[in-house]
Formats: C-alpha cells, sequence, structure tokens
C-alpha cells in the first residue's frame, strides 16, 4: 500500500550544535527525507543569521554568471566529465573565482583596446590607400592637363603680336593664390548621403567632397560591428567651414583621420600603419589564445564549482530557516519527515557529528501537531516519472489515493489507442532500449533540452511503445498496411471471378477473424463508417470506465478517513447520476454489438430527454428498455440536489456538535490563571460559515454535473485523432 497513500508524515524536533550544522544540513540534503520549516518568517533577509554568507554565494553566482556568458561567447561549452575534488571549501573557491574574474576582466580589457586600436589602423590604411589613389589620380590629370597646354601655346604665341588679355588682366591685377585645406576619414555607407547633402547645404555648397566605396565590411572601432563605409575626402577653404565639417562629422559617427599631400610623407604613413598592423594582428592573436586557455581552464571546473556553489546556498538558506541559541551554542530546526526515516535520520545526524569531530550529539524528538502533514509518495526510477505528470495537474492531499499508481496504465494505454499501429510501436520501443540500456552513460552528461525530456520519461515511452504494439495488432496496422498475422480473412469475393472486391462487394466464407480487425476491411467502401463507428464507442467505454474508477477512488478516500457524510452524499450520488446517463449509454453500446442490433442510439438518448415516454419503436433493443431509461431519468434528476443539498446542513450540526461543550465555561477566580487559558481557547475556535460551504458544495455540483457531459465528449478525441 506504499503506493496507494502517501507515506505517514511527523513532525520532528532537531537541535544541532553550531560546529556541526553546516556539515549536518549537507548530509540531511542529500539524504531528501526531511523538509523544512521556516522558523523565521518575521524577519527580513538582512536581519536572518547567516545573510552574509548568502550574499557572498550570490556574489560567486555572480562570478560564475560571467564566466558563462563569456564562454558562451568563444563557443566553449562547460565539460561534464570533470572530476569532484572535494578538497576545494567556499573560501577557496572564493579566492580562485576572484583571481580569475580579474585575470579574465584584464585580458577583456586589454583585447577591447588592442581591437579598438586595430580597428583603427585598419580604417586609416583604408584611408590612405583609397585618398592616395585620388591624388595619384589627381596628378596625372594635371600633368596630362600641363603638357596639352604647352603642346597648344608656341602656336598660340607665332600667330598673336599682342599679349592675351588674361596675361594682361594677371600683370595688372595680381591675385594672392589661396591654399585649400582638406578632411579625410570614413562614414557609413547608409549615411554617406544625407552626410554629403548636410555639407552642401551647411557650407552652401562651399566644399568640394569625393567619397571612394570600401567593397569589403569593416569593423566600426565605437561599435565593433562589421559595417558597410565609404572612404571621403572634403575640400574647404576657411577655418569656420573646417569647424562646421568637424561639427557634422561627428553628428554621423563619420571617423577622422590625417593625412599629407607629400608623396615621401604617405608613403612612410604607409609603411608604418601596415606594420602597424601586423604587430597588432600578433598581439591580438596571443590575447585570444590566451583567454581561450584560460576559460578552457574554467569550464573543465564550471560544473564542479557551480554544483558546489548551488549546495552551500541551499545550505545557508536552510540555516537561516532554523532558530538559534547563542547561549547554549546550538540549533533548533523542525521540519517534516516520513516516519520510516527516522534512523536514516539519526544516523545521517550521528556521521555529521562524527566528521566535524563535535562533543555534542545532535538530538532528534517527535512533536505532536494537529497541523495536516505534507503528502510524500515514495518513487522509484520507473514510477517517478508518472507521479510527475500527477502533480504537475494537483497533488493529493495527506493519505488519500494515489491516482499516480493507475496511471501508469491508464496513460500509455490511452496514447496507444491514438497512436495504434504496431510497426511505429516497434520502432518506438528499440528507441527507449537504447536510452534504458545506456542509462548509466546518459546520467553523467549534460544533454540538451528536448535529449533531457526523452530521457527523464523513457520508461513512459516504453509502456507507450507496448500498448501500441498491443492497439496495432488490435487494428492491425503495420505502417498503416494490415496483415493476415492470425489467419486467412473471414471475407472473400461474392463472385470467384471477381478483381475489385471494393465494388462487387465481400461475403463472410470463413469464420471470424480470430483477433482484431479483419485484414479486408482496409480499403474497402465500409471502412471508414465501420472503424468509425467501432473506434468512437470504444472511446466512450475507455471514458465512462475512468471517471467511475475516479469516483471510485473518493469513495476509498471516504472510507480511510471516516467520513460518511461523502460516502452517502458524495459517492452515491456521483456514482448513480454518471451511469444513469453514461453508464446507460455504453450499456446499450455493449447491447447493440453484441446483438447486431440497428437502433440509433443518438436517437435513443436525445429522446430519453425529451419524450421518455414515448414508443421506441425499432430503436428498442431489449424488452423493458422504456421502463429502465425512465427510472434511470428519475435517478439523475433526484441525484443532483442529493449532491447539493444535504452536505451542508450535515456539515453545520456536525461543526455544532462537535464545539457544544464550548458554549459553557466555568466560574473561575479573579486570580485563576487558567482563566486566561479557556478564554485563549474558546477565541481560537473556528467559526463555522454556512454560505461559504454552501456555495463550494454549488460549485463542486455543477463541476460534476457539466463536467460529466463535458468530459465523456472530451474522450471522443480518442477516435478523433485515431
Amino acid at each position: 500500500m506504499d503506493l496507494l497513500r502517501s507515506e505517514p508524515m511527523q513532525l520532528v524536533q532537531l537541535i544541532i550544535p553550531i560546529e556541526s550544522a553546516q556539515r549536518s544540513i549537507s548530509y540531511l540534503g542529500d539524504l531528501g527525507l526531511f523538509q523544512f520549516k521556516d522558523l523565521n518568517e518575521d524577519k527580513s533577509p538582512f536581519q536572518q543569521t547567516y545573510a552574509s554568507q548568502v550574499k557572498r554565494c550570490g556574489e560567486m553566482s555572480r562570478k560564475l554568471r560571467l564566466f558563462k556568458e563569456q564562454m558562451k561567447k568563444a563557443n566553449i561549452s562547460p565539460s561534464t566529465w570533470s572530476t569532484r575534488d572535494g578538497s576545494i571549501d567556499l573560501e577557496k573557491l572564493e579566492v580562485k573565482l576572484a583571481e580569475l574574474e580579474a585575470e579574465l576582466i584584464e585580458i577583456n580589457s586589454n583585447n577591447e583596446k588592442l581591437q579598438h586600436t586595430y580597428n583603427e589602423l585598419i580604417e586609416y590604411k583604408l584611408v590612405l590607400e583609397k585618398v592616395g589613389e585620388f591624388f595619384s589620380s589627381a596628378q596625372i590629370s594635371a600633368a596630362t592637363r600641363q603638357r596639352e597646354l604647352e603642346v597648344q601655346q608656341p602656336s598660340v604665341e607665332g600667330s598673336i603680336d599682342c599679349p592675351l588679355l588674361m596675361e594682361q588682366e594677371t600683370t595688372a591685377y595680381p591675385v594672392k593664390q589661396i591654399k585649400l585645406g582638406f578632411i579625410t576619414g570614413l562614414v557609413t555607407r547608409e549615411k554617406s548621403i544625407p552626410f554629403e547633402r548636410i555639407l552642401f547645404r551647411a557650407t552652401r555648397g562651399n566644399v568640394f567632397l569625393k567619397q571612394a566605396v570600401v567593397e569589403h565590411h569593416v569593423l566600426d572601432p565605437l561599435s565593433g560591428e562589421k559595417v558597410h563605409k565609404n572612404v571621403f575626402i572634403i575640400f574647404y577653404s576657411g577655418e569656420r567651414v573646417k569647424s562646421k565639417i568637424n561639427k557634422i562629422c561627428d553628428a554621423f559617427g563619420a571617423n577622422r583621420y590625417p593625412f599629407s599631400d607629400d608623396l615621401s610623407k604617405q608613403f612612410e604613413m604607409m609603411t608604418e600603419v601596415s606594420e602597424r598592423v601586423v604587430e597588432l594582428k600578433t598581439t591580438i592573436d596571443v590575447g585570444l589564445l590566451h583567454r581561450s586557455n584560460l576559460l578552457q581552464t574554467i569550464g573543465y571546473k564550471f560544473e564542479q564549482w557551480n554544483l558546489l556553489l548551488q549546495k552551500e546556498k541551499s545550505i545557508y538558506h536552510i540555516l537561516n530557516m532554523l532558530n538559534i541559541n547563542v547561549t547554549k551554542k546550538c540549533l533548533l530546526a523542525e521540519g517534516w519527515c516520513p516516519v520510516f526515516a527516522t534512523s536514516q535520520i539519526q544516523k545521517t545526524l550521528m556521521r555529521a557529528t562524527m566528521d566535524c569531530n563535535s562533543q555534542v550529539e545532535a538530538i532528534v524528538q517527535v512533536l505532536q501537531t494537529n497541523e495536516l502533514p505534507p503528502t510524500y509518495f515514495c518513487t522509484n526510477i520507473f514510477t517517478s516519472s508518472f507521479q510527475e505528470i500527477i502533480d504537475a495537474y494537483g497533488i493529493a492531499k495527506y493519505q488519500e489515493a494515489n491516482p499516480g499508481v493507475y496511471t501508469i496504465i491508464t496513460f500509455p494505454f490511452l496514447f496507444a489507442v491514438m497512436f495504434g499501429d504496431w510497426g511505429h510501436g516497434i520502432c518506438l520501443l528499440l528507441a527507449t532500449l537504447y536510452f534504458i540500456i545506456n542509462e548509466k552513460k546518459f546520467y553523467c552528461q549534460k544533454l540538451g533540452d528536448i535529449l533531457e525530456m526523452v530521457f527523464g520519461g523513457r520508461y513512459i515511452i516504453m509502456m507507450m511503445a507496448l500498448f501500441s504494439i498491443y492497439t496495432g495488432l488490435i487494428y492491425n496496422e503495420f505502417f498503416s498496411i494490415p496483415f493476415e498475422l492470425f489467419g486467412q480473412s473471414a471475407y472473400g469475393c461474392r463472385d470467384p471471378t471477381c478483381r475489385d472486391a471494393t465494388t462487387i462487394g465481400l461475403v463472410k466464407v470463413r469464420d471470424t477473424y480470430p483477433f482484431g480487425v479483419d485484414p479486408k476491411w482496409h480499403g474497402t467502401r465500409s471502412e471508414l463508417p465501420f472503424l468509425n463507428s467501432l473506434k468512437m464507442k470504444m472511446s466512450i467505454l475507455l471514458g465512462v470506465s475512468q471517471m467511475n474508477l475516479g469516483i471510485i477512488l473518493s469513495y476509498y478516500n471516504a472510507k480511510y478517513f471516516e467520513n460518511n457524510i461523502n460516502i452517502w452524499h458524495q459517492f452515491v450520488p456521483q456514482i448513480i447520476f454518471l451511469n444513469s446517463l453514461f453508464g446507460y449509454l455504453s450499456l446499450l453500446i455493449i447491447v447493440k454489438w453484441c446483438t447486431g442490433s440497428q437502433a440509433d442510439l443518438y436517437h435513443v438518448m436525445i429522446y430519453m430527454f425529451l419524450s421518455p415516454t414515448d414508443d421506441l419503436g425499432e430503436n428498442q433493443l431489449f424488452v423493458g428498455q422504456k421502463l429502465l431509461q425512465v427510472i434511470l431519468l428519475l435517478l439523475a434528476l433526484v441525484s443532483v440536489p442529493w449532491m447539493l443539498l444535504p452536505k451542508p446542513f450535515l456539515l453545520k450540526k456536525q461543526h455544532q456538535e462537535r464545539h457544544k461543550s464550548q458554549s459553557y465555561s466555568l466560574i473561575y477566580n479573579v486570580d485563576d490563571p487558567l482563566e486566561s487559558k479557556s478564554h485563549g481557547i474558546h477565541k481560537n475556535h473556528q467559526e463555522f460559515d454556512f454560505s461559504e460551504v454552501f456555495v463550494h458544495q454549488l460549485i463542486h455540483t455543477i463541476e460534476f454535473v457539466l463536467g460529466a457531459v463535458s468530459n465523456t465528449a472530451s474522450y471522443l478525441r480518442l477516435w478523433a485523432l485515431r
């Protein structure tokens, strides 16, 4: 009966010496059979005894999260095969993490500075190349133009005796030559057109802008992102225009770099920048290699450190739930544990005392209480996954019947009703057996989210596969192909010379197929109506059976707690209501199968409510059916107020009888100390709220009546999904 009901629980008080408290909590956590109560609920987190230790653990967790983020960026995954080092404690781990964090931050800072400088040099090199090409092409064009003018000048001078007007103007009004300044840099390609427009408007067209496209991506020094950029050179005249251009460049995020129009200086700058780029590249590669080695070292120990830190943090959280006695140098703990675990807890505390070389042993005391204990189910490797499914919907109350026992069969079987193919079932079984055989290997590995979910539910999937093979044999489907596994089909062609049995028809020539659906049904015209009728009615039978199982479990709960009110005013009307309607429908389905009748069950059930006294005619399946339907309908109608009305009044009467004696009290003297105690008990007496109980019962009744209809319809999904 251990699986059927939760384990008997008891409230236990532990008196633990301070010197062995941490080790005791650690060992109790490994045992997993003690649930601590928080004795310091009124204290804020800052007032707790071990708040500083929790803060230290939080700071170390922050460092581990930093390491994890850095490893993720470097595509380094934590190792799952690291050996556990028992010599590492919290103090050593704190020092180690601080050193690693400081080293990692320093490496990242240096790497960012070097990368920033490297990106600037790459951009500077592009500026030198593109602007140098512009100046060289301009010089070539000017030299060509000069040669053309020199060729044309002698012929002009020979034909004209007087000087040219331009020369006369030059000699008459000498003009001082003005040298133009220029600014070079890079701007993102998306902003190049707005950049050019703003320059033109701000300077009123008194600048000359030349841009060159950079074919490949460029790492921006500020953002570190790869972007497309254009190299630009802006010629201007005047300091005010220069100031405007610099402000516009700052607004557009354009990086400016110096450039000389002297060819020799350009060559020197290009050589120097190229050498500097090579040196920085080598330095950055060495830094990244050192950073990768450091992260790999951290990744080898990361899981071990993370597990140790989580354990220590949990221990200090538990220690903050205990009361501390400074004078006696001990901690007082209270919690729940199964009755069978008392000896194990005592042995665990004794082992912790011996390991800490403490002179005082921990004390275990069982307390008497009226509190409702928590629910604890003993599970094993097979039943734990089924129990988790039940707990996801709701945890049973203390000592109530555990639905998880029945779920071991019902859950995979209902899945198999929908899945139903023994070919797919075999494939699913082989995949599951692989996980089960190698479960020790997979326990030691860190699996992905989906694979971990599949591995955790491997026994559920195994049961699903086994039931799928069974239902697949019933449906006679192997990858949707029928086989004559249990003999020949009972049907044959009406005409021995026929070839197309689907059009001419089939006749029964042998005994009924011994197991499952006859293979001749597959591919015939009547396959869909026949199988739909079969599976729809089978779904109703399964649904009504499972709902009856749930009501029967409520009877066993009421009987176990000796609650006669729930037996007579909850279980009995519920079982009558459900079986008067849907139990009767299940009976009609079985009778129709056995007799081969052509009665319309839809018509029978609908007119059972609309006109129960009318003649059934050809829809009558057995003698006395009309009288039985009237009786069942009356029972269903009576069971609804039966569920609703008696229970609240009986609970009120029971409460009044239970607390009847508290309405009388003895006369005490003024100085009698027991008077205050008596008044205290009377004040703690819980009042009975009849309206609340009645509303709760009303909701429960409506929920059951509507749920009986909707749940029966919901089981038709088994047929729909099939």
